[in-house]
């Protein structure tokens, strides 16, 4: 990846990053583990509807949410029937905040 493909992709992390709705999925995907009981979800993963209800979003507004963050390479989906779960793409936050760290 070229130095100004870099900064354009960093440039959509940030952009994402500016939502609180946003920040608070990620958190919630970073926090994905097997010993939260979870009855649809793998360990590393939310599902859509999880997000939804913990944040008292619509399905539809998910969705917007998480087109964003995918588009910035930070959340990954994979469809399951009628069901989306997304996964945190770790690596890329911390690219952002080693950019930052630069500052």
């Amino acid at each position: 990846m070229t130095r100004t493909e870099t900064r354009a992709q960093l440039n959509e992390v940030f952009k994402a990053l500016a939502s609180e709705h946003r920040r608070e999925i990620l958190r919630l995907l970073s926090e994905a583990t097997p010993e939260q009981g979870k009855t649809c979800c793998l360990a590393d993963e939310v599902c859509a509807c999880k997000l939804s209800d913990h944040l008292g979003l619509s399905p539809s507004t998910i969705s917007h949410h998480m087109s964003v963050l995918r588009s910035a390479g930070l959340v990954d989906g994979r469809k399951d029937g009628l069901w989306t779960y997304y996964t945190l793409h770790r690596e890329v936050l911390e690219q952002a905040a080693e950019e930052i760290r630069h500052f």
